[in-house]
């Protein structure tokens, strides 16, 4: 161990991170002065024991200290409040296990791992637990009191069974378990009936086993669920243990316990026999997935058991496949022929795949790495007298070894074995490395194994800059010129991120020039907003084309500003103000009077009055008013149809207003069009007339209104009178149409004979007088006429027609 520790590890509170992960120690932690001198020390260091950070504790006592999945370190203090901090002793965040805490204070707690996260437990001083199962999503859960508990348990422990965490405690003799909603009395299945108290116990890694000392020195253990009991085993110590873990390998039948005492370390398993070790110092023991890791001030050891294929290698006098292979490798480096004779004892027993397979996996487990190129040298040399020997699981594992022995070295200190890297992933382990800061090796571990960009460089990358920013000692210029050289346009980094990170180190101007790298508007906008930079976020939202991204500027604005700022810093942006109209003319219509008032744009405030005349406005005389609004807005704008055409509106609204209080029918909100449609067809004629001379209607179209209304009236004296009345601007053909329109034949003759010869063809076909129409057309001396009289004849009833106007071409023909 690289540190130089002066206190005892008894002297102070220890928490190790699974996984090869950091230790934290707590000194003076249990000293009652509170001079300045004495106050509590924090340090955290790497497995290896090197220094990562240190820091005075200035808060609360604290009771228990632990590690998060994420390698985040939980203090909890006496008063239930649990503080997070960074590996490198930072302060994140802080949390409440709640009231009854806090009065009650705390007296135990415990941190474990559970499928849901990191969850805490804690025991007060009124004999009663509290848990949260996820101290990231927190749900505080108050365990039943156990029935006439009266002193704190003798032990305890947090069981997690069928995804349900319970606590398990021991009250002397008796074993409580504590679920949801209930208080139930428990009994070890097998256990000796003269056990003792229970004084220490023990769950496993994967909480699947337990075990429990006794008083008596009896160690039971068996299955969480207390339904199945393993084994038990009798020691000839009686006094309580300082720690007693498990020590398992995964898909491993062997299962022991490691019990620890101040000088004496006890392995019990299966067996009646048991393996003891004396210690020299003062030791702390740390469960991991397939061992045990034991560190003192001076060394830092790994127990497990030992794999299957390193033990067929290894053993002495081994014949195992591995062992010989292993054999006729190295006399094949002596240049000696007993190389081929072990080669062949192999091979005549069929199992050369066999001994490469034992060689790839024993060097796996391995952690010396001379020992580890030995075996991999063996199943090389193996391979090469196979024909068909997969090489996937070699390639991976000199891989897999070459990133352990890296993270491995003493300076990074991350002892981590195979079996726990290929739990942790490759992923968390780069997670692990970007956590410490180590980006260099990162990234050559991602290179080396070539993950994609997305997953390995970039990211790490990102890290880097994140942290990169917060280095107060370079100017701003000059971490962002950095940070960009160094990051190019990789694939997969945000600048928008780092640059948001700089603006929660209070570098508002870092962040922007970060912002400059980023290629997505979207992303700049949002960060710009809110470091209260909206006028550099409008020119970015209007620069990137898009219009939503424009109109979140703009409400932000909107909100941000007073009234005439606002306006003011519309007018020097016209895309961003037309957009605004837009926002306004379906939002909010009195804004957008104000925005043409303040460009004094008459032409559209006109157009404003006379879209709220119909929208807003339900009386007649605030419309009228709106429209005469509208006439003076169009004057001032000079536009003088406009104003005329909105005049002879309030002129129409008014006469519509007394033709609905004269006649008693509806005729506000009619077209001119419809309101005289309406008048004839009512039979108000001379009200009709007076319109059409009023508003000038055309003669074209007072006749086609005129006409079309009294056929639908079918009052045909009245349209004969009419057409009498003078000289049809239209011509006759029309009545001839809106008779036959109406299946009225015998009006539209006579208006057919009327009409002028160019058009007597068509009326005489429309009244379906097709002799007649052959006439005028033979008359015409006009072919397309005859041919059209032609296609509406049919040779059952209009043969005589046919006839005539063929006998008439073909005299045409013969002129």
């Amino acid at each position: 161990m690289a540190w130089n520790l002066k206190e005892d590890l008894r002297d102070c509170l220890v928490a190790a991170a699974p996984y090869g992960g950091p230790i934290a120690l707590l000194k003076n932690n249990f000293r009652k002065e509170k001079s300045l001198g004495s106050r509590p020390l924090l340090e955290i260091y790497s497995a290896s024991g090197v220094p990562l950070a240190s820091v005075l504790w200035k808060s609360g006592q604290v009771v228990q200290l632990g590690w998060t999945a994420s390698e985040d370190l939980l203090c909890i203090q006496e008063d239930g409040t649990v503080l997070i901090y960074n590996l490198f002793c930072e302060f994140k965040r802080h949390f409440s296990m709640g009231n009854e805490v806090l009065q009650n204070h705390v007296r135990e707690a415990k941190v474990f791992h559970t499928e849901y996260g990191t969850g805490v437990a804690i025991l007060t001083g009124a004999h009663r637990f509290s848990l949260t199962t996820n101290i990231d999503d927190l749900k505080l859960r108050r365990m039943p009191e156990v029935p006439g508990l009266q002193k704190l348990p003798s032990c305890w422990a947090v069981l997690s069974q069928d995804r349900v965490t319970i606590i398990l405690l021991a009250v002397g003799q008796d074993l409580y378990l504590l679920d949801n909603t209930s208080c139930s009395v428990v009994t070890p299945p097998g256990i000796s009936a003269h056990a003792g108290a229970y004084v220490q116990m023990a769950v496993s890694f994967n909480y699947r086993y337990l075990a429990l000392f006794t008083d008596t020195g009896s160690i039971w253990m068996g299955t969480s669920s207390l339904k199945e009991k393993l084994g038990e085993f009798s020691c000839d110590f009686r006094a309580p243990p300082r720690q007693m873990v498990w020590c398992t390998r995964p898909r491993s039948k062997q299962r022991a316990v490691v019990v620890a005492w101040d000088r004496r370390l006890l392995v019990a398993g299966n067996s009646k026999e048991c393996i003891q070790f004396v210690l020299d110092e003062d030791s702390y023991l740390v469960p991991e997935l397939d061992g045990v890791r034991i560190f003192s001030c001076t060394t830092h050891e790994f127990l497990h058991e030992i794999p299957e294929a390193s033990e067929e290698i290894f053993k002495i006098a081994s014949m195992a496949p591995g062992a010989l292979l292993l054999e006729a490798q190295r006399e094949y480096e002596k240049q000696s022929q007993k190389a081929d004779e072990y080669l062949r004892e192999i091979k005549d027993q069929n199992l050369l795949a066999e001994a490469v397979r034992q060689c790839i996996e024993a060097a796996g487990y391995e952690h010396e790495p001379e020992t580890q190129k030995s075996l991999l040298r063996a199943a090389s040399f193996g391979k090469c007298f196979l024909d068909k020997f997969p090489s996937e699981s070699f390639v991976w594992t000199c891989r897999d070894l070459r990133v352990l022995n890296a993270i491995r070295d003493y300076q990074i200190g991350i002892p981590l074995t195979f079996a726990q890297y290929k739990q942790l992933t490759i992923e968390v382990l780069l997670d692990r490395l970007v956590l410490r800061r180590l980006y260099p090796l990162a990234i050559k571990i991602c290179e080396y194994l070539r993950l994609s960009e997305f997953q390995g460089v970039s990211r790490i990358l990102a890290h880097w800059a994140c942290y990169k920013v917060q280095q107060k000692d370079k100017s701003d210029e000059e971490v962002a010129h950095a940070i960009n050289q160094k990051l190019g346009d990789t694939p997969g980094i945000s600048y928008s991120e780092i640059a948001a990170r700089a603006y929660d180190c209070g570098r508002t101007e870092l962040a922007i020039k970060l912002l400059e790298y980023e290629p997505r508007s979207g992303e700049q906008v949002p960060l710009l907003l809110k470091m209260k930079k909206s006028q550099l976020a409008l020119n970015k939202a209007i620069e990137s084309g898009d219009t939503d991204l424009v109109y979140t500027v703009v409400l932000h604005l909107k909100n941000e500003l007073n009234r005439g700022t606002f306006f003011m810093t519309l007018q020097k942006q016209p895309v961003a103000l037309s957009l605004y109209r837009q926002f306004c003319k379906h939002q909010e219509l009195e804004t957008l009077k104000d925005l043409y008032n303040q460009d004094d744009d008459h032409q559209e405030l006109g157009n404003f009055h006379v879209h709220s005349s119909y929208s807003s406005e339900k009386r007649i005389e605030g419309r009228v008013g709106a429209l005469q609004n509208a006439v003076d807005e169009y004057y001032k704008a000079k536009n003088e149809f406009a104003a005329k055409a909105t005049e002879d509106q309030i002129k129409l609204l008014r006469m519509q207003r007394r033709l609905q209080d004269e006649l008693d029918k509806p005729y506000v909100d009619y077209s001119l069009h419809d309101t005289v449609y309406s008048l004839i067809l009512d039979g108000n004629h001379k009200r009709a007339e007076q319109l059409y001379r009023d508003f000038r209607i055309p003669d074209k179209r007072f006749w086609w209104l005129k006409i079309s209304a009294l056929a639908e009236r079918e009052d045909w004296e009245e349209m004969e009178k009419f057409s009498k009345s003078k000289k049809s601007p239209i011509g006759y053909l029309p009545f001839v149409e809106i008779c036959m329109k109406h299946h009225n034949r015998h009006e539209a003759k006579k208006y057919a004979a009327r009409v002028t010869p160019e058009q007597r063809v068509k009326a005489h076909i429309l009244v379906r007088e097709l002799d007649q129409a052959a006439d005028a057309a033979i008359e015409h001396k006009n072919e397309n006429e005859m041919n059209l009289v032609l296609s509406k004849c049919t040779a059952a009833t209009d043969s005589l027609v046919v006839e005539k106007i063929n006998r008439a071409k073909a005299q045409t023909l013969k002129k």
